[in-house]
């Protein structure tokens, strides 16, 4: 009778393994295939002349990799959303579904690293160049976010500027880059800082 429950025992305790496995798998594949939640045209800046018209939540990365985000957002896990205005003001989201949080931690810093360099490297890459740099600081939502802008003009061309809003809520990070002709100053800073808490908030609904 003992070694009847024992075995019993035993083949219960590995059922509910297989089972807890099963579901830790599936929840796993689940948030693989499911996108996170995006911005929406009117989450950002608002364009003095013209309205935002957004692109669909598309899987995998833009056609196009985003300037200063060469090479750093891996095709895994990452869904996209393109946004135009009727003149010369962009925008791109891209958010990375990561296998844990240290993951996601880590793919943060590292586009944080980028966009900090990327002034520097494009001046190396293009002689005759000018480009600044600013750290617009760090933002308090869910694991924090960070805020930057680039500058970047070349003689007898119209220069660049480019605001990206970097942040991370669990596993999943998010990377918001603006852009239009103009420079730093012409920014609107304070605007993004909101657009870049609500892609955070988004996330995970």
């Amino acid at each position: 009778m003992f070694r009847t429950t024992r075995t019993s025992a035993l083949a219960t305790a590995l059922l509910a393994a297989a089972a807890a496995l099963t579901l830790t798998t599936s929840t796993t594949a689940s948030a693989a295939v499911t996108a996170p939640g995006f911005l929406k045209g009117t989450d950002l800046p608002p364009h003095p002349s013209s309205a935002w018209f957004q692109g669909p939540v598309t899987k995998g990365l833009p056609e196009t990799t985003p300037f200063c985000l060469e090479g750093v957002l891996p095709k895994t896990g990452s869904w996209h959303r393109t946004f135009g205005t009727d003149l010369d003001t962009g925008a791109v989201q891209v958010s990375v579904r990561t296998a844990s949080d240290a993951e996601a931690g880590r793919l943060a810093s590292a586009l944080e690293r980028k966009v900090a360099a990327c002034a520097a490297d494009w001046l190396r890459r293009t002689p005759g160049g000018t480009a600044s740099w600013q750290d617009y600081g760090k933002l308090s939502v869910e694991e924090g976010a960070h805020v930057y802008g680039v500058d970047t003009s070349v003689p007898d061309s119209e220069p660049g500027v480019h605001l990206y809003g970097i942040g991370r809520d669990g596993a999943t990070v998010t990377v918001v880059k603006w852009g239009q002709m103009g420079h730093l100053t012409d920014a609107p800073v304070p605007a993004f800082k909101k657009t870049t808490v609500t892609a955070v908030n988004k996330l995970n609904p």
